[in-house]
């Protein structure tokens, strides 16, 4: 009978990867994340374009049924001296509705920090007043209306007019989304990017209104609008 040895281990074999496998798994991650990036960051801008194109929808309706109730669109900001006057519309206060109180125009959702001294809005505006406004007493009084509901905190930014005023204008909760994107000059590192709002002039949607706003996003500008489903792209 023949005698069999076991072989012992070789000390020699081998424990490990050698550097060349180490460098082509290396190689493979660093291709498949160049590959997942640029995926992820698509997947990214098509949630931040849907959420704005959502909240589009939103204001669309509340104007229009503003529109059904009126007879005419909100105003938007007649100060066509300030250079931020598409910017800074009165579209929130018209929608939600507003009543007198102790001289001050107070918003009808309770949002006590957007009140506006009755003799401010001129300034603030270029408007005498809001048409959406409760107005006299008894059985003749004219009831404001609200037209907007359950609002976020992200989707409103207190801003200092060039005249001083304190006011609330409505912006996209997703902002810019590129922090250094600053539409209203505000240099904090989550900028307000509030909506474009045009009906004393829309060049878009003539007889009608503009509204829109401008989304940076990897250096891109892309446009959501009320006069096209597209998005526009721009530098």
């Amino acid at each position: 009978m023949i005698n069999q040895k076991w072989r012992q281990p070789d000390s020699q074999s081998r424990q490990g990867f050698t550097l060349i496998e180490l460098l082509v798994v290396i190689s493979v991650i660093a291709i498949l994340t160049a590959l997942t990036i640029p995926v992820l960051g698509a997947i990214k801008r098509h949630q931040y374009i849907q959420h704005a194109q959502s909240e589009l929808a939103f204001y669309t309706t509340a104007i229009e049924n503003y529109k059904a109730a009126f007879g005419f669109y909100p105003p938007s900001n007649a100060d066509t001296n300030n250079p931020n006057y598409l910017l800074t519309p009165q579209l929130y206060y018209e929608l939600t509705g507003v009543k007198v109180v102790n001289g001050n125009y107070v918003p009808l959702d309770g949002n006590t920090d957007a009140n506006i001294p009755v003799g401010s809005v001129q300034a603030a505006f270029g408007v005498g007043g809001f048409m959406n406004c409760t107005k006299g007493s008894g059985e003749e009084a004219l009831q404001a209306r609200t037209f907007l509901s359950s609002l976020r905190a992200s989707q409103l930014y207190p801003y200092a007019t060039n005249n001083g005023v304190k006011i609330d204008i409505l912006m996209t909760a997703v902002g810019g989304p590129n922090p250094n994107y600053h539409p209203l000059g505000d240099n904090s590192s989550t900028p307000p990017n509030p909506w474009r709002y045009n009906s004393i002039n829309p060049k878009n949607n003539l007889g009608g209104f503009d509204l829109w706003v401008d989304l940076k996003i990897a250096n891109k500008t892309n446009e959501i609008s009320n006069w096209t489903k597209e998005v526009t792209i721009s530098p």
